[in-house]
């Protein structure tokens, strides 16, 4: 159990305090963007995107779950086919489990939709291009790491995490995947997120879609995404 008092009041605020850090990356620059995931790194993301003046999409991700226990991720799936299982001590082999295919297929269905609602961008679009990924906070890691393993694909010229807090023991794991980890909190046993905010509300898709429409995003925002791809 977390003993403590909220750091920020919301998303927006720690956004701020996120891009206080990243000073270097501001300017509208053709080959950075920020790349939140949805649904609340959003809001940390679009925050930091009226800091640095750097365009915002987003890259959807998606837990894993059995529908009776959706507060349990077994895994979790990104764009370009990218599945993680959790496996621990005495967990079962998820992966293996009869009605793992269902669990799986409704994961994957969750984050096309979100892929095509919040205008997603073709990764090839992403070629070559500075990446920092935006959450609002990592206490298990699954998502992310699913999202940072489909984005690799991408061959960026550099992959950054931004968070505001996130759980010590992923530390070194997160470092494997990126070039470079921006963490405003790492916090030993991290059991929730939501406590290191006053107000945590969950997002809907209607708050997304206006987080992204007052960054002019993805349509009048002029955007860094070339025609390159990896071929």
């Amino acid at each position: 159990m977390d003993h403590h008092a909220p750091v920020w009041v919301d998303r927006h605020q720690a956004g701020l305090a996120l891009a206080e850090c990243m000073q270097d990356c501001a300017g509208a620059r053709a080959d950075t963007c920020l790349v939140a995931l949805p649904r609340g790194g959003v809001a940390v993301a679009a925050a930091m995107a009226q800091r640095l003046d750097l365009p915002l999409l987003t890259w959807s991700v998606r837990k894993i779950v059995e529908p009776s226990r959706p507060e349990l991720a077994l895994g979790a799936v990104a764009g370009e086919g990218v599945v993680l299982w959790r496996h621990e001590p005495g967990d079962p082999a998820w992966s293996m489990l009869p009605q793992a295919q269902d669990w799986l297929l409704n994961a994957q269905e969750e984050l096309e939709r979100r892929h095509r609602l919040f205008d997603g961008p073709d990764l090839s679009r992403l070629f070559n291009h500075h990446l920092i990924v935006v959450d609002d906070g990592i206490a298990t890691g699954m998502t992310v790491l699913a999202a940072l393993q489909s984005l690799r694909l991408a061959r960026p010229s550099l992959l950054t995490l931004a968070v505001p807090v996130m759980d010590r023991s992923l530390e070194e794991t997160m470092r494997l995947h990126v070039d470079r980890l921006e963490v405003l909190r790492l916090v030993d046993h991290l059991s929730a997120v939501g406590l290191w905010y006053e107000r945590f509300d969950q997002l809907s898709d209607r708050d997304v879609l206006n987080l992204l429409r007052s960054q002019g995003a993805p349509g009048d925002r002029p955007a860094p995404l070339g025609s390159a791809s990896p071929g």
